[in-house]
């Protein structure tokens, strides 16, 4: 099992709307960091869409990435056969061997029916080009449609990029998550978080920790895919709770990025 770097990794580094940032960071140094974490892979997803950069800013990336011996895994958000031809486009341009969807946009929340008539017009291409195209869990369906929804389609090209927090949405927890989903991963998303419950005792917060800090059991999940056989890379993510400015929350997150990066690889090397 590989372990990459996630742009969701970087998530206030890399810019989040509505909180502007004096130093944001670009993708040159996004791979630069990787580089600096001894990491050899990096997926880029859709908070920072690489359909919308310039063919010289793609070319670039590319260039750089070749020249730091690091590869590129892409992401995106909404499943439209023009949308994912695009992607698939840029996969092959930046040789990502997956693809990861989301598959609801703000504008577009098909139903299981619609999204499995809509994968299937354009996995051929996906099939036929060798990149695999990864649904990740997210907040609307449960995970037992999502499972039927990649086993209804039978494609070689399709599996699931099983992230470990994202399900709370659906009120699934990291057990079923991994018991459903695990013999259809192909791409883990490695975040860690905490429950703790509101000083009025009314409620709980879900928050960010920094791998290995929380209550995620990752051992046990890189364990539990092992057995299934699966040897998917293991890309971090991180949610850094907002602080008092942007500037002090990057800080945070490169804190956290630093300490989850010694964790993982020593998790990593016992498997």
């Amino acid at each position: 099992m590989r372990l990459g770097l996630g742009s969701y990794a970087c998530t206030w580094a890399l810019g989040v709307p509505g909180y502007p940032s004096k130093n944001k960071m670009n993708l040159l140094e996004f791979l630069e960091l990787a580089a600096e974490l001894e990491l050899d892979l990096v997926q880029i997803a859709d908070n920072v869409p690489l359909d919308e950069l310039p063919e010289s800013e793609l070319e670039q990336l590319r260039k750089n990435a070749v020249a730091l011996g690091i590869d590129m895994e892409i992401g995106t958000r909404g499943i439209s056969n023009d949308h994912l031809k695009r992607y698939l486009d840029l996969a092959m341009y930046l040789d990502s061997q997956l693809v990861r969807v989301v598959i609801d946009t703000a504008g577009s929340q098909p139903e299981p029916d619609q999204v499995v008539t809509t994968l299937r017009g354009i996995l051929t291409q996906y099939e036929d080009s060798s990149v695999m195209l990864a649904i990740e869990n997210h907040d609307r369906f449960s995970v037992h449609t999502l499972a039927a929804i990649v086993e209804r389609i039978d494609s070689p090209s399709l599996g699931i990029c099983l992230d470990t927090a994202n399900s709370f949405g659906a009120l699934e927890g990291p057990g079923v998550v991994i018991d459903v989903l695990g013999p259809l991963t192909v791409n883990l998303h490695v975040k860690d978080f905490s429950i703790s419950r509101l000083d009025h005792m009314m409620g709980f917060v879900v928050e960010g920790k920094a791998a290995g800090e929380g209550r995620l059991d990752i051992p046990w999940i890189l364990n539990r895919l092992a057995e299934q056989e699966h040897d998917p890379n293991a890309i971090l993510e991180l949610w850094p709770p907002f602080q008092s400015t942007v500037e002090e929350t990057i800080e945070l997150e490169r804190r956290w990025l630093f300490r989850s990066t010694v964790y993982m690889k020593e998790v990593l090397a016992n498997q």
